[in-house]
């Protein structure tokens, strides 16, 4: 029997269930001429093991049958909601699932298809329309196999019905509209009404110029690509209908009528739409070539290659008047053999982080001398977030001295340090260092802390020989000298009873207490806690700028401040990775998809298989409670050090804020998630309503770390006193 075809353009989408489709299914499906293709059971797992999980009703959606006439071909899909989830997963996240919905409602026409045929595809392809029009009068030569993706069946085939069925056999529920008589004064607005955008590929000036007429008196955007040199043209019709068409280029040419320019000579033409395509700035073997149209050559010559080049730049084109996203009139050019010249060899971040050959880190001598400039040189080399040492050393008086003053450097702060609540606790580690080295030297030392202005929000005066050494504190010197930041990701080992006890004893002789948390779930429990703290810092965007301008690369200035990448402890791949991370346009489209749970690996994967987490609190919220926390932090640190622990501070974002307000300040974004892991987090360490966190120390068994951090010299953060 016979079946009918339909348009020769399209595919026929049947369903078995329904009463008007189900006589002609049958009947296709017991045609001996007819080939049946069933992939059904492939499509449905690849459709289950999309990610996220696709809803009920789309998985559950009848199957549909779909006959391709001029193949004789019976092919069984998914419904047409599962069908284009599935076959558009792979642009997410370049595409979101809301954009793309968003573009599946552009109409979009194209006239023209030799070089339109790609554009066509291309938009189809990338699901960046809901409806595509085409229009062409020319049926396919073998002439137009080197640049249009047909075949030889379809020599004689009119092109717009060609492209419209390679598009068919790819999305059968894409309506496709095809004119094959091409556009005239009498079907252009017929073919232009309820367009959004205009693909215009023609050959003819005149043809040129009555689509853009029309679409200009309609307001729709107007795009041309050429496929030479790679101009893209946009006349943005929808925002100035007061453009001149073609950019003016053609001057009162352009608002002749269709048949008055159809009725120019030749020699008339040539001069203008050289204009159109910039002569003057075509690739030499086009400019040539144009010359030898007539003589040796039929007509001018096209690449494949070109042509796709041109249907990139279309395409991302549509995509940005589809959403709303700027882009301007005028011209561009994507030249790729011009790209091609300036091919260079890569810069390879892993080897160059690797290849510097200076003394990155090295720990400064201790000055001989004075008793004064031994404790100044310890007290500098106390941790710091970011390293930013924001202290500022004093030696007042005239020599013989016997006071250090440190302040609180607010210049030197950042926004995770809130109310310069972290700055004091390295101002207070740094007077533990004062204290340590004084003692080693045989003097004994006193630390009065007092809250200052803007100027010095809190300064610690250390006043030596007003006391008898503390032999203990001597005892720390060495240990002190090579205190230092590990963060290799080490290994779980069990901590001593006696491990336990000292450095429990090492916060308690500060006026801390330490919180140890070392069961594994307790870790697992802290490392999801601060893994998630971690996603919130890179998704925020003042705050990822932050983390990122403390790194220090080989050849960076100011390499003595910061955090040496060589101190993260890449690898190579880490290092590549680390180039991404680093980026503030990627996290601000991750933030957008509220994605980036990787974001949060490292500190997830670290804390699980650390030893302990060491979290320091201290009673009150004052400056110099801080202060006095950060003089336990640093015997904490020491301590663990001596018991051949590798310790890394972690400094969550929510650390340092109090109220909602610094939640607010922090990430306005993710506040009230910052308050419930800060709240999660101290119930889970125990930490009392008048107890403030003052740091975090990850513990682990290590080997000693690539580098350690350097410090300023003294000249530069103290006083020229």
């Amino acid at each position: 029997m016979s079946h009918p075809a339909g348009p020769v353009h399209c595919a026929s989408v049947l369903d078995p269930n329904a009463p008007t489709d189900a006589e002609r299914w049958s009947a296709l499906r017991d045609d001996p001429r007819v080939d049946v293709v069933d992939t059904i059971a492939a499509q449905r797992a690849e459709l289950a093991a999309v990610r996220p999980p696709v809803p009920a009703d789309v998985t559950d959606e009848p199957d549909r049958w779909v006959y391709y006439p001029w193949r004789r071909v019976l092919a069984r899909a998914l419904g047409p909601r599962g069908y284009r989830r599935l076959r558009l997963d792979r642009n997410r996240n370049l595409l979101s699932a809301d954009e793309l919905e968003t573009l599946g409602r552009l109409r979009v026409g194209v006239v023209g298809l030799s070089v339109g045929h790609a554009i066509a595809h291309t938009l189809a392809t990338q699901g960046l329309c809901g409806e595509l029009r085409l229009a062409d009068f020319d049926a396919i030569d073998v002439s137009n196999l080197n640049r249009v993706p047909a075949t030889l069946l379809d020599v004689g085939v009119n092109k717009a019905v060609v492209c419209a069925r390679r598009i068919a056999e790819l999305d059968p529920y894409l309506p496709v509209l095809v004119t094959q008589d091409g556009l005239t004064p009498d079907t252009v607005d017929g073919f232009l009404d309820g367009l959004d955008v205009l693909v215009e590929e023609c050959d003819s000036l005149d043809a040129k110029v009555l689509v853009r007429a029309a679409a200009r008196a309609r307001g729709i955007p107007v795009l041309m690509a050429t496929s030479s040199g790679g101009l893209l043209d946009v006349e943005r019709f929808d925002t100035d209908r007061d453009r001149p068409l073609l950019h003016g280029l053609l001057g009162d040419l352009a608002e002749m009528d269709a048949d008055a320019l159809a009725g120019l000579s030749a020699k008339e033409k040539v001069p203008r739409v050289l204009r159109i395509i910039d002569a003057s700035g075509l690739p030499a073997r086009m400019a040539a070539s144009l010359l030898e149209v007539g003589t040796t050559l039929t007509t001018w010559p096209q690449l494949a290659s070109e042509v796709a080049v041109g249907a990139a730049s279309v395409a991302e084109a549509v995509r940005r008047i589809g959403l709303g996203e700027p882009l301007a009139s005028g011209r561009v050019k994507v030249d790729v053999p011009a790209l091609l010249d300036q091919v260079r060899e890569p810069g390879r971040s892993g080897a160059a982080v690797g290849s510097d050959e200076r003394a990155y880190g090295q720990a400064p001598a201790v000055p001989a001398g004075e008793v004064i400039d031994v404790v100044a040189a310890a007290a500098q080399r106390a941790p710091s977030g970011g390293n930013t040492q924001p202290w500022i050393v004093e030696k007042p008086g005239a020599p013989p001295q016997h006071r250090l003053d440190i302040h609180l450097d607010p210049d030197l702060t950042s926004a995770m340090d809130v109310g310069f609540r972290g700055s004091a606790v390295a101002v207070g580690a740094a007077t533990f260092n004062a204290r340590v080295a004084a003692a080693a030297r045989g003097v004994g030392a006193r630390v009065d802390f007092r809250l200052g202005d803007e100027r010095f929000p809190l300064s610690a005066a250390v006043t030596l020989g007003d006391s008898e050494p503390d032999l203990a504190l001597a005892e720390l010197y060495p240990a002190m000298m090579r205190r230092e930041t590990n963060r290799r990701h080490g290994e779980r080992i069990e901590l001593g009873d006696d491990v336990v006890a000292e450095l429990n004893a090492a916060a308690d002789r500060e006026g801390a207490r330490l919180c140890l948390l070392t069961d594994p779930p307790d870790l697992q429990r802290a490392a999801a806690i601060l893994a998630t703290a971690d996603r919130i810092r890179y998704l925020t965007p003042h705050l990822h700028a932050q983390m990122i301008d403390e790194l220090r690369w080989p050849g960076d200035p100011s390499p003595d401040t910061g955090i040496e990448v060589r101190s993260l402890e890449l690898d190579d791949a880490d290092v590549v990775l680390l180039d991404i991370l680093r980026r503030g346009d990627v996290m601000t489209h991750l933030a957008t998809w509220d994605a980036g749970t990787v974001l949060g690996d490292d500190s997830r994967t670290k804390i699980s298989a650390a030893a302990g987490v060491a979290i320091v609190t201290v009673a009150g919220g004052a400056l110099t409670d801080y202060a006095r926390a950060g003089a336990a932090v640093e015997s904490v640190w020491i301590c663990a050090q001596q018991h051949g622990l590798a310790v890394q501070p972690v400094s969550p974002a929510f650390l340092y804020a109090v109220d909602d307000a610094d939640f607010a300040a922090l990430s306005p974004r993710f506040a009230k998630a910052l308050a419930d892991l800060q709240y999660t987090f101290r119930t889970l360490v125990s930490a009392n309503p008048a107890e403030s966190l003052a740091l975090v120390l990850r513990l682990s068994r290590a080997p000693r770390p690539s580098v350690v951090s350097r410090r300023r010299g003294r000249e530069d953060n103290s006083s020229p006193n």
